[in-house]
């Protein structure tokens, strides 16, 4: 059996014979000039950063386009770093799982350091808090989920945790937007070199997201003295601090069990799956699918790798925002949260599988192409329909990929006011989201989901979410067969603007959720049911149009 560590990585007939691709570069020595003279260092231990942004800079490394690797930082599971990166010498196996059954497997070795971030853990914070000081340093990428970002408590003051980090000042920052700020302070202290802070997650316009989040946060400081203006001025000088936009695609789910087994049947040991005590679930192996996509705004002050030679698209920001608008808002992430929620008040625990389910089914084809892809500006680069056609047709039915519902539903409130709330915002300005039925009972959805009982009656767990608490207590007492107890209990959740983007009655749509909420909670069978019954209305609205037209 082989496994992850310095040991396999030395010995390519052993990774041949059991079908792993090898590195081709020599890892001691990009280690080395990473460790002195550091390029590119990524804030997120997880999956898509060890099958994407990882796998990125191995294929450059292997074309010899590059010569230094990747420093890895979590700034909250300890366990995975300890695990998953400082137990495997900081390897990982990238396993693609392709529609016609096929798997490709590649060991990445890009990553040569890995940091666990925290007051607790002192020798990681010099050691990046060097990195950053070091001029060498030319980007900085991000993936922590959109939660990741959120400054504020559910009620919309800032979190006690984001006040102590300003109260405390930028040596003792907790919160991992409050690291970065005072990461980049250490640069400007160290003669403000510039720097590309690159946020790679799945949430529109996130370089902005990120920059106001840095922002806010060393703004408070200056306003208590611990950073002078010139801190603040460099934050906001984008020719020394940059904060591109970009559009990250690749569907990589939780590690499955039977991709382990199969992976154990070709020789290959490192399987075991690690729940840790965070709820963070991960393995020495990443399954990830085929396709991918990253568009990156092209704005490097300080220089970037050849990564466009790494199949990265690199572009203005404004094709950028219509290729991320394309993705996030209507052709990928509210189909994903749509069947998230129904799938797992229905009984799925597989995505490939609730394709087939003909109300689900109709449910995306609705919010996809009816009521999403008439508001998408082609970004020119990549064509929408012929996006959303793959996504439909081939990824999101294909079996290899052993995504789940509850996966997906993980942290909606901190999703459905991009995966949603753009695409109002666009009929609204428009003074027709009166046309709007599916996107509205896609947020129905989901509040029928809060309640936490599938559509037979039955009880099941919430995937993990920062607002769940809140939410659950704003819904108490609102039972499945008994829609009248809903009460005006949806009000409050239905017109925060910080969870939609907007405030569902003044865009005309907060009655019609609550109808549909109403009609989801009307007893055991009343999703199917109300589903169906939408779906038919719409089919219906066709046929009559096309009578008249």
């Amino acid at each position: 059996m082989l496994y992850l560590n310095s040991h396999t990585l030395a010995d390519p007939a052993a990774l041949q014979a059991a079908g792993i691709i090898a590195p081709q570069f020599d890892r001691t020595a990009v280690a080395e000039r990473t460790a002195d003279s550091p390029t590119w260092i990524h804030f997120g231990a997880g999956n898509l950063f060890r099958c994407f942004h990882a796998a990125l800079q191995q294929d450059l490394l292997n074309k010899g386009l590059a010569d230094t690797g990747i420093v890895v930082v979590d700034t909250w599971d300890d366990e995975v770093i300890n695990t998953i990166f400082h137990d495997r010498d900081n390897l990982s196996l990238k396993v693609v799982m392709k529609a016609n059954g096929d798997i490709e497997q590649e060991l990445i070795a890009s990553v040569t350091e890995s940091h666990y971030l925290a007051a607790e853990n002192p020798a990681a914070g010099q050691r990046v808090r060097a990195i950053f000081a070091n001029p060498s340093l030319q980007l900085v990428t991000v993936t922590i989920t959109e939660k990741g970002y959120n400054l504020e408590a559910p009620g919309g003051d800032l979190s006690a945790l984001v006040l102590k980090d300003i109260a405390d000042g930028p040596a003792h920052a907790r919160h991992a937007m409050s690291h970065l700020a005072a990461l980049l302070l250490e640069r400007y202290q160290h003669g403000a070199q510039p720097i590309a802070m690159v946020s790679t997650d799945n949430f529109s316009h996130n370089g902005e997201k990120l920059s106001a989040a840095i922002l806010l946060i060393a703004s408070r400081w200056r306003a208590g003295g611990f950073v002078d203006d010139g801190f603040i001025a460099y934050l906001r000088d984008r020719s020394r601090v940059s904060f591109p936009w970009s559009m990250i695609d690749r569907i990589t789910p939780s590690p499955s069990a039977a991709v382990a087994a199969e992976l154990r049947t070709a020789g290959f040991g490192d399987t075991d799956i690690l729940k840790t005590p965070k709820n963070s679930t991960t393995a020495p192996f990443v399954n990830t699918e085929e396709v991918h996509y990253l568009v990156v705004e092209d704005d490097f002050p300080n220089g970037r790798p050849p990564l466009e030679h790494a199949g990265v698209y690199l572009t203005d920001r404004d094709t950028v925002n219509k290729v991320e608008r394309m993705k996030v808002c209507t052709c990928l992430n509210p189909l994903h949260t749509a069947m998230a929620v129904y799938g797992c008040l229905l009984g799925y625990t597989s995505i490939s599988a609730e394709t087939a389910d003909a109300e689900i089914a109709g449910l995306v084809h609705q919010i996809g192409y009816v009521e999403g892809l008439p508001v998408v500006t082609n970004p020119g680069i990549i064509e929408p329909r012929a996006f959303l056609d793959q996504v439909v047709q081939e990824r999101l039915p294909n079996p290899r990929i052993p995504d789940t519902p509850q996966r997906i539903a993980a942290d909606t409130s901190q999703k459905v006011g991009i995966r949603f709330g753009e695409t109002i915002k666009q009929y609204l300005a428009e003074g027709c989201t009166n046309e709007l039925t599916f996107i509205p009972l896609a947020i129905a959805g989901w509040i029928r989901y809060l309640i936490a009982v599938d559509d037979q009656g039955e009880p099941f767990t919430l995937s993990p979410d920062p607002m769940n608490d809140h939410l659950q207590t704003a819904l108490a007492g609102i039972t499945l067969g008994d829609p009248g107890s809903i009460g005006g209990k949806l009000r409050p959740i239905l017109e925060n603007v910080g969870i939609f983007g907007v405030d569902l009655y003044t865009a005309g749509l907060g009655t019609a959720v609550e109808g549909y909420v109403a009609e989801l909670l009307a007893g055991p069978g009343a999703v199917r049911t109300t589903l169906r019954r939408h779906l038919a209305a719409a089919t219906d609205t066709i046929h009559s149009n096309s009578k008249v037209s």
